[in-house]
């Protein structure tokens, strides 16, 4: 599998593009390339990798179940929970995630199919779901963004 390649997937929310290649989800989302992208990973151990869980912290985000947090190093990461899409992951460890929409749109099945480089399917198909919870963490406080 290649990490460069754009891939539509169903996450944990929604269809989804994935991939490790920001300029590949920009281009194809027709947004700045300044705006930052979530990033999903495998597991706790990798989220180490990225960043440092505040203390006051760590219970909450090893529990959360289709939460984002935006940490101090202003990443914004969610550990994966759902079975299929973290199967996926775990064969990249992370990848940045973003809707399968054009930017500002509802999910539009054709534009994802067209845009995807591999298109991953399950057997629940492609939906929209309520979207994720983001929380920005603090070293003590938390503040829900969306």
């Amino acid at each position: 599998m290649n990490p460069d390649l754009v891939y539509l997937a169903q996450t944990e929310t929604t269809a989804g593009f994935l991939s490790q290649n920001t300029d590949a989800l920009s281009r194809i989302k027709n947004r700045p390339s300044g705006k930052p992208f979530l990033i999903s990973v495998d597991s706790l151990q990798t989220l180490r990798s990225f960043t440092r869980v505040p203390k006051q912290h760590k219970n909450r985000v090893r529990r959360a179940a289709k939460i984002t947090f935006v940490y101090p190093c202003a990443l914004a990461i969610r550990v994966v929970k759902d079975e299929e899409h973290s199967q996926f992951l775990r064969k990249f460890k992370w990848s940045y995630s973003t809707s399968s929409n054009p930017s500002g749109q509802g999910f539009d099945e054709a534009f994802a199919t067209e845009k995807a480089d591999v298109i991953l399917f399950t057997c629940k198909g492609f939906f929209e779901d309520k979207p994720s919870s983001i929380y920005k963490l603090g070293k003590r406080k938390m503040r829900k963004l969306r």
